[in-house]
């Protein structure tokens, strides 16, 4: 009996080691073959099976099985094919380097991290200094006249999906979603959420200069249709903008890339020539590059330069390193192919780009891709109503057919690059989503969110009136307590030209009413919102409120609830009645005015008494003062780029150069006026780009009050009494703390994107950005203006308000951005003035915002 269970144990054991030796196991690596960056995504399958798997965020991978095929096939999107033999029944470690496509290198290994790189009598930094130095010969807007058509395809969808069957073999809500599984050339299937075409032609003349882009066809669809649309198409247009390789600096994800042919890529670059090879019949050579320091906002890729004397670019290939200082992006592609005219002049027939975007390194996050595909370049003079087209004021000309075109145009003008596997549209994917019950209930709550209104008709064509915005409805301060707003507006569905506006707001502890009513003509039809650009109107405006001096809300609405906590009492507060008639006017060309008649009337309050001082130096108390002005304003603002809501236009970028001017007049007696009145201000704001060296955002201002006038319209700096980092207000400050009558201000903010903390170790893996700021400001009070020395006439100051000395009002702060991605902390100082009572000399603000 023993004897048998110790021989069935000898089986079984020679059993199991049968079949573990018939197990076989294939893991390891996926790099590139230059830069010897880790690769993601990659499919690895047995050839002729359907056993295979993809590569982790690090390139790594693991495959086990019994029954394998003996050739390992490796794919990847860019990179050439490999087939690798396997040993079967044997754990076989594998580091793969794939090289990208049209490349055939077998002796050349670049490392990087442990090479010897020099830059001096090294061939590839001669070769791409010849490159650099031509780059500007052969542009296409050179020429005197450019015009191409160019169609382009922004797809975003779910990464790597796979829908997962039913334990139980129930049927689900959502099983539909696999009929809209589409596949990638690399064999990977995605879920598209969102889809948008277009269609153009450009036109471009070089003297006098002007471009101008006539869109034949528009459609979007997707699960993004909660936002505005042409909103999101700003914001796409930014993030995934047109690559200008032969630019010093690609805008790019919000940000700034250094380009292989920047005038200072020898220097952020190290290049290297790896061969010849043939780019549809042109000797090209090979040239690879890689950022010296990888967490840089630069690239790796290749560059494919014909060998003669133009240096011609003939293909381009981009990607980022794996551990850049780049948010949400764990993959990114970019492939431009390049023609020449028989004069050698450049056009580009392709612009791709890929990303795959991930908000945790565990989840399989988006894919995106924007393809720009360009034919029917010509450089002829143009004729007849293409002449005309540099006649219209728009850069932009959409046709009015543009959003309504039939899927016969689109069959027409879609590239076969542009068609994709999975023949369902988008369309119909979501008239299936929105026909389950639960999507379409939350599509309405996230479109409440993000709007912050309320529609009153489910259909959105039918809906003419809205309740908002929603994120006021409750708040609270020192003078109401809380403060409880209910609001709504007209919109585009009711009439494309009237608009009404307003809100009642009711305070708890003052027990006051208050209202704002508006009433505005839009001399353009207005498409989604009020103050969609260009705004072209004529408004009347009647409110009554509290008035909260010192304080002004510029990016945000005072009734924001996210305001209501505050490091000190806003104390400082009046009643404003005010009636103003309003002409806005806005150009294409970043130019806009306007023209307010303004009348209104200011009561004082137990904490901001109007204590008139009299010749014989007496103090008496006044209830109110009128005022009727005329203001006139200017700005100049081209090509700023904002996303519009229903209220205000939060900026994308900052790069455009922003000019403002302003005069207020008034004259005493003129409809009730209490006092002459002039008061000019000027301000300029910009964004420096430093390439690899971060940017800084500098705002200045002046200002200047002609008159003699009480207090409540000199200049009182704006003070942020929250915790929160509010551009162009002054931290530390208290309200009305210093009262001028003239100024200057500064504000500069140097954002590092990482310069210092990308080269810690340890400390580069959090990805946190520095960020720099000092603001400050010169004001004066001249001796007219100041009731301690020319009394008469004036209001005595409030208790705690004063003039400035000699210096001027400073602080400083240090901060530390991309927290979790999307927190910033800064430490502020003040750094003068700090022996004045109830001030906060130093503390912690914070703001929070998504970035790349």
């Amino acid at each position: 009996m023993g004897k048998r269970i110790i021989f069935m144990w000898l089986c079984l054991t020679f059993g199991v080691g049968m079949a573990c030796g018939q197990h076989t196991i294939v893991k390891g690596i996926v790099t590139d073959s230059v830069t010897g960056e880790a690769l993601p995504s990659v499919t690895i399958v047995f050839k002729g099976t359907n056993i295979g798997t993809t590569t982790d965020i690090d390139g790594h991978f693991s495959l086990s099985t019994r029954t394998p095929g003996k050739v390992l096939e490796v794919v990847y999107m860019g990179y050439d094919t490999q087939h690798l033999k396997v040993l079967p029944g044997r754990t076989n470690n594998l580091k793969i380097r794939m090289r990208e496509s049209e490349i055939a290198l077998h002796e050349v290994t670049v490392k990087p991290k442990r090479e010897k790189y020099r830059r001096k009598e090294n061939p590839a930094v001669a070769f791409v200094r010849q490159v650099i130095a031509r780059r500007d010969d052969n542009d296409p807007r050179n020429r005197d006249y450019f015009r191409y058509d160019q169609y382009e395809k922004i797809v975003i969808a779910k990464n790597d999906y796979k829908p997962k069957p039913k334990k139980d073999g129930k049927t689900g809500k959502f099983d539909f979603l696999s009929e809209f599984v589409d596949t990638l050339d690399v064999g990977t299937t995605i879920l598209p959420i969102s889809v948008k075409e277009k269609a153009q032609t450009v036109y471009y003349r070089r003297d006098p200069r002007s471009e101008k882009t006539v869109v034949k066809g528009n459609k979007s669809s997707g699960v993004d249709e909660v936002f505005s649309r042409d909103g999101v198409q700003q914001f796409l247009n930014e993030v995934f903008r047109e690559v200008d390789i032969y630019q010093n600096n690609i805008p790019l994800f919000l940000q700034r890339f250094v380009s292989p042919l920047s005038s200072i890529g020898p220097t952020f670059y190290k290049y290297y020539l790896l061969d010849t090879l043939d780019v549809e019949g042109d000797r090209c050579a090979d040239l690879a590059f890689v950022p010296f320091a990888s967490e840089s906002f630069g690239f790796t890729g290749h560059l494919y330069v014909t060998l003669d004397s133009a240096y011609f670019v003939r293909k381009a290939i981009l990607n980022v390193a794996q551990d850049i200082n780049l948010n949400f992006i764990s993959r990114m592609t970019i492939e431009q192919d390049f023609e020449r005219g028989p004069d050698s002049t450049r056009v580009i027939t392709k612009d791709d780009i890929s990303v795959d975007f991930k908000l945790s390194e565990k989840s399989k996050g988006f894919y995106a891709r924007r393809l720009n595909v360009y034919t029917h370049q010509s450089f002829e003079v143009p004729e007849g109503r293409q002449e005309q087209i540099f006649k219209e004021s728009a850069p932009v000309i959409t046709q009015k057919e543009a959003y309504s075109r039939t899927e016969d145009f689109w069959e027409e003008v879609r590239p076969q690059e542009a068609i994709q596997r999975n023949p369902n549209s988008m369309e119909k994917l979501m008239a299936k989503l929105r026909s389950v019950p639960i999507f379409a209930v939350t599509e309405k709550v996230v479109s409440v969110l993000v709007s912050g209104y309320i529609p009153t008709s489910k259909v959105p064509d039918k809906n003419k009136f809205e309740f908002g915005p929603m994120n006021s409805t409750i708040n609270g301060n020192a003078i109401e307590g809380a403060r409880f707003r209910v609001g709504g507006a007209t919109t585009p569905q009711l009439s494309k030209n009237w608009f009404v506006e307003g809100y009642a707001a009711y305070g708890t502890r003052d027990n006051k009413m208050k209202y704002d009513a508006l009433v505005e003509y839009s001399f353009n039809d207005r498409k989604t919102y009020r103050k969609e650009f260009p705004m072209h109107s004529l408004r009347f405006e009647y409110m009554y409120d509290i008035n909260k001096l010192g304080q002004q809300y510029m990016y945000t609405s005072k009734d924001n609830v996210l305001l209501a906590i505050k490091r000190k009492k806003d104390t400082r507060a009046t009643y404003l009645r005010n009636a103003e008639l309003t002409y806005s006017r806005e150009h294409y060309n970043g130019i806009s005015y306007n023209a307010v008649i303004r009348n209104f009337r200011e009561y004082a309050t137990d904490y901001a008494q109007f204590d008139r001082i009299g010749a014989d130096g007496a103090v008496t108390p006044v209830r109110k003062y009128d005022m009727t002005e005329l203001e006139l304003k200017f700005r100049y603002g081209k090509n700023e780029k904002f996303y519009q809501t229903h209220d205000e236009r939060i900026p994308i970028t900052y790069d455009a150069l922003i000019f403002n001017l302003e005069h207020t007049m008034s004259k005493k007696g003129f409809l009730g006026s209490s006092y002459d009145y002039h008061r000019t201000e000027l301000g300029i704001q910009k964004r420096l780009w430093f390439s690899a060296f971060g940017f800084v955002d500098v705002i200045g201002k002046a200002g200047k009050v002609w008159n003699k006038v009480p207090y409540p319209l000199l200049i009182l700096p704006n003070a942020n009494l929250t915790y929160t980092i509010q551009p162009e207000a002054y931290t530390n400050m208290n309200a009305i703390e210093f009262i001028n009558d003239e100024y200057i201000s500064w504000d500069v903010t140097y954002y590092m994107n990482g310069l210092i903390l990308n080269r810690l170790p340890l400390i580069k893996k959090l990805k946190w950005r520095e960020v720099l700021c000092f603001r400050g400001l010169w004001g004066h009070l001249t001796d007219k203006n100041n009731p301690m020395k020319t009394g008469e006439g004036l209001y005595a100051f409030p208790v705690g308000s004063g003039v400035m000395g000699r210096a001027p009002y400073m602080e400083a702060s240090v901060g530390i951005e991309n927290i979790f991605k999307f927190m910033r902390l800064d430490y502020v100082w003040r750094l003068n003035y700090r022996d004045h009572p109830g001030i906060q000399k130093r503390g912690i603000r914070c703001t929070m915002s998504l970035s790349f």
